[in-house]
């Protein structure tokens, strides 16, 4: 049996393929299936071959999915930017992507300004412009006939930049040129995640579209003929209104989700109807214990996490069950091999932490960036994502932090993710990050940067509280210099925390006092 929305448009045409949580907006299988064609073609005829680069710079909207399955049979290489990134930044991927094209819309029109400065020949649409870049003027000129030379496209998605600049991630070939050929994420979403294959599944989608796991999981969900209610921005209360109203049964989340859901009131989170939900998945960042264990006593055991990466080299999942006799562990490898390996490059024993490697058959490299993709290399070929763990003698891993995060405090090793963890569980906090600070006595000093729930607490007073708090959990070494007080922290709305931001800020006060 194919799985396919093409298959899908001509099976069941009207069943509903997106629909927009907010305005509800739909878009039904023939309808979409129609619309990427007519994608198809305008990528032609606005000259892009297959393996040529375009850009997406959009909000959650439902034409997004009119441009991934359109560039999915022009062969073409969809790279989606990042919302929240300044002019600069866009004009960098922009180029370094080499991009062709540029899809945007309104909402963007003052980043716009700086980019057609930088990119002065870039061929540029825009939703709802009215004039000559009208997106959807150039669509319906297009016919909504398939394209003569259909190969399935891919997605160079870019990496949120830590350090530097982002990185394109060039994902391999697929070994099957046809767009319809299934793809690993669909046998990962069948037999690992459970997901139903009959077209019986409502999916919610509430992070922005640009990212990996949405992107990755509608495309399967749409491979499944499932329909899809998207978000068009995150609000706790919304979310649970949303699962009410569609009837929710599968849905992907990060743990920043979770933490806003629990510190909603609790009149709130029983007010829906959350009988339907099924499966829900969450990524992105390992979630702290205790979040976890609250969201499984709310939803029940349905909760099932899984690790994985942009770069697609590996994943590891677990089931609800299975995390409440394993509790903080991301589960074992259902995708590519797992190595855990010292700074020496050998396997370590089980219990014991080191860079988390994935052998498979099939890599990405990092575009216009051999030093990155060799650094990412382990000599036996295996690739690492840059995080530590180690797993147990059953198999499963836990991580302990990024590679890039560990803070060096006189001599010591200081992960932030366990400081951070405690953080976010005490009941003024509503988000919390750790960093290292340039300490002329100690190389380094611990940052607690807090977001409170309520700012009018920022203060001396939920300082001492928060120290206190963390005192008999934490080793001396471990416990903040420094108390930063913030309304918000430089978090992506699928959950990535900019900590390069933070540190760059505490680098530059530092030499200026210097």
């Amino acid at each position: 049996m194919s799985l396919h929305p093409i298959v899908h448009a001509q099976t069941r045409p009207d069943q509903a393929a997106v629909v927009m949580a907010g305005s509800g907006k739909t878009m039904t299988y023939g309808q979409m299936d129609s619309q990427a064609n007519r994608f198809a073609q305008l990528l032609r005829a606005r000259g892009l071959s297959p393996n040529d680069a375009f850009a997406v710079l959009l909000e959650n909207r439902i034409e997004y999915f009119t441009i991934i399955w359109g560039s999915q049979r022009a062969g073409t290489l969809l790279v989606p930017i990042s919302t929240r990134l300044t002019g600069p930044e866009i004009s960098y991927i922009v180029r370094d992507s080499e991009a062709k094209l540029l899809i945007t819309s309104g909402a963007f029109d003052e980043a716009m300004v700086q980019i057609r400065a930088d990119c002065p020949d870039l061929d540029i649409l825009v939703m709802d412009s009215g004039d000559a870049e009208d997106f959807a003027t150039a669509l319906a000129a297009q016919s909504a006939d398939p394209i003569d030379d259909q190969t399935a496209g891919m997605v160079m998605l870019y990496s949120s930049g830590t350090t530097g600049q982002p990185k394109g991630i060039r994902p391999a070939p697929p070994e099957d040129p046809d767009p319809q050929a299934p793809n690993p994420l669909m046998a990962l979403a069948m037999m690992g995640a459970g997901m139903p294959a009959d077209g019986s599944m409502i999916y919610l989608s509430p992070a922005p579209l640009y990212h990996a796991a949405p992107i990755g999981w509608c495309s399967t969900v749409h491979r499944l003929g499932g329909t899809i209610v998207v978000m068009e921005k995150f609000e706790p209360e919304a979310a649970l209104q949303a699962i009410e109203t569609h009837k929710i049964t599968d849905s992907q989340w990060v743990p920043t989700h979770f933490v806003r859901f629990l510190k909603l009131e609790p009149e709130l989170r029983e007010k829906y109807d959350l009988s339907s939900h099924q499966r829900a998945l969450h990524a992105a960042a390992p979630c702290p214990v205790p979040i976890k264990q609250e969201m499984i006593e709310w939803w029940g055991p349905i909760v099932n996490e899984y690790y994985a990466g942009s770069e697609g080299i590996g994943m590891t999942l677990v089931k609800a069950e299975d995390w409440l006799t394993h509790p903080g562990s991301v589960g074992r490898a259902i995708h590519g091999i797992m190595h855990i390996c010292g700074p020496d490059g050998e396997e370590v024993v089980a219990g014991e932490d080191g860079l988390v490697y994935f052998e498979n058959d099939t890599l990405p490299t990092y575009h216009n960036d051999p030093g990155k993709t060799a650094e990412a290399m382990h000599p036996k070929g295996w690739m690492t994502l840059g995080d530590i763990g180690h797993v147990d003698e059953d198999g499963f891993l836990y991580l302990t932090d990024r590679k890039s995060h560990m803070i060096i405090s006189g001599g010591v090793n200081i992960y932030p993710q366990e400081i951070e963890n405690l953080l976010i569980t005490h009941e003024k906090v509503m988000d919390a990050a750790v960093i290292g600070a340039p300490c002329p006595d100690l190389g380094e000093k611990v940052v607690a940067v807090v977001q409170p729930i309520n700012m009018g607490d920022a203060g001396d007073a939920l300082e001492q509280e928060l120290r206190d708090f963390l005192a008999p959990q934490l080793a001396r070494i471990k416990l903040p210099k420094l108390f930063d007080f913030r309304p918000e922290l430089p978090r992506e709305a699928n959950g990535k925390l900019y900590k390069r931001e933070l540190r760059d800020e505490f680098e530059a006060k530092a030499k200026e006092e210097a």
